[in-house]
């Protein structure tokens, strides 16, 4: 049973898309301000690449933990209570971060963020999910996610505005500006509907008691391990890869800033092709299809231009627009009583695999003894694993969610 009432669709996509806003702001906004951080609490060059390495991996990590247990939560006690927590959480963890003296600080604020951080997307697209019509469901979370994006634009601008610190500042309290928005929201009539019944809902543990659904939830997993290899290796660590390429200048901030800005565009572009192919995974091919040629680029720049390798990471955010497929692919997947825990923890297992991912990429840079090879090599690596993902999932498109998974 779905709300037929539409301003409550269109405030549950408003209000969502908001909050993806600032979870993305949050997200990327230590990427975007690591050099100047880091150099500002005395990290020497070398420091500021190994501990940033750290940090992120440490963020990503928090994301996952928080994947897990907002999951839960979102399954027993409500979609709505996620909302609500998790921005709460990395509001404060963000407004504590504008004051850390020293990179122990840093790294535990970083990964409580990260626990924060991880309700968001996953919590949102669930409730919209369920609340519209499923004719409607790809479109809305395209825009929910598009315009999410755009938090890492704002991140940007801000630290070309803002001294580092008050950047962290800004981002707390938007989230909690956020908060009072959220109050007018209503929880998804098909979850409230369960809740009357006596089923047993958010076993997080129920993902590996049945062998069919563990290969539903692992292969959702594995159809994003490439976004976070563009996000969070070839863009984050963009001036590393400059280096190489015998590029100078390159500025990772403004590198990110052209990915999200393309990704806002990708995924609203991958919401609505899906829409008009009636197909989730046709969509996802075509996207992947777009990464990899962009990704091949990437690796063809030795001399490049600082034009044009921004132009690059702004092709492969256009391709990295396939991640709300897959999020919205991993909602469908699952029956009522488990589908904010696999919407919310798959996009943040994807994420937390980046420090596995980074950890891949070092052992390859250092097996080949360069930095590009070691690059590309990685990227080959989980764009074939992806594809195989990819292939074997189910299409989800006008599914119908109103089912329950049983033991």
């Amino acid at each position: 049973m779905q709300v037929k009432n539409t301003s409550l669709f269109q405030l549950a996509v408003v209000v969502s898309a908001l909050g993806f806003f600032v979870d993305v702001y949050d997200l990327l906004l230590f990427g975007i301000i690591r050099k100047p951080s880091l150099s500002d609490l005395g990290l020497s060059p070398n420091e500021i690449v190994t501990q940033g390495e750290l940090i992120i991996s440490v963020q990503m990590i928090g994301l996952l933990v928080g994947g897990i247990i907002w999951g839960i939560i979102g399954d027993k006690k409500g979609r709505l209570n996620v909302l609500f927590g998790s921005i709460l959480i990395y509001s404060i963890a963000n407004i504590l971060n504008g004051l850390v003296t020293d990179t122990t600080q840093y790294i535990v604020l970083r990964f409580f963020a990260g626990v924060g951080l991880a309700g968001e997307l996953g919590a949102g697209i669930t409730l919209i999910s369920e609340l519209l019509p499923k004719e409607k469901r790809g479109v809305a979370a395209a825009m929910i996610a598009s315009f999410g994006i755009l938090g890492a634009v704002t991140a940007f601008f801000m630290k070309e505005i803002f001294f580092w610190r008050t950047c962290y500042y800004i981002g707390g309290g938007l989230g909690l500006i956020l908060l009072a928005l959220r109050v007018r929201v209503h929880e998804s009539t098909m979850y409230a509907l369960l809740k009357t019944q006596t089923i047993e809902r958010g076993n997080f543990l129920m993902f590996f008691t049945n062998k069919d659904r563990f290969y539903r939830y692992l292969r959702c997993i594995l159809i994003g391990l490439p976004a976070w290899y563009i996000i969070g290796v070839l863009v984050t660590f963009s001036d590393q890869f400059g280096v190489a390429f015998g590029i100078d200048g390159i500025d990772p901030g403004l590198a990110i800033m052209f990915l999200y800005l393309a990704i806002a565009f990708g995924d609203l572009s991958v919401g609505l092709l899906s829409q008009r192919l009636q197909s989730r995974k046709k969509a996802l091919f075509i996207f992947y299809a777009i990464t990899i040629l962009f990704s091949v680029l990437f690796f063809l720049q030795q001399g490049g231009s600082l034009t044009t390798f921004y132009f690059i990471c702004a092709g492969l955010g256009y391709g990295t627009g396939f991640t709300v497929v897959y999020i919205t692919m991993s909602a469908e997947q699952f029956g009522t009583n488990l589908r904010a825990s696999a919407a919310i923890s798959i996009p943040n297992m994807v994420r937390g695999a980046l420090p596995l991912i980074i950890l891949l990429f070092k052992f390859m840079r250092m097996f080949f003894n360069s930095y590009v090879t070691g690059g590309w090599v990685t990227g080959v690596i989980l764009m074939t694993i992806a594809v195989i993902a990819a292939v074997n999932t189910e299409e989800t498109f006008g599914k119908d969610l109103d089912f329950i998974e049983k033991d």
